[in-house]
């Protein structure tokens, strides 16, 4: 799944320290939510499109393999 997270934290001005404690992750889990090398789980998605006040489709692409 892609996601478009990097983008919308940096339009917005917003480390990404700021976010995981927003969240209540760690940093290494935002790095790795923007690298692609992690899927959040849907509780986790719903907590990033409601801080950015998004629908979750326009932060996180999902693509039938």
């Amino acid at each position: 799944m892609k996601n478009r997270l990097e983008e919308i934290r940096k339009q917005r001005g917003i480390k990404q320290e700021g976010l995981a404690e927003a969240l209540e992750v760690s940093r290494q889990t935002i790095g790795s939510l923007e690298n692609g090398r992690y899927n959040p789980s849907i509780l986790l998605a719903f907590k990033i499109s409601r801080y950015f006040k998004l629908n979750i489709e326009e932060i996180f692409i999902y693509e039938e393999e």
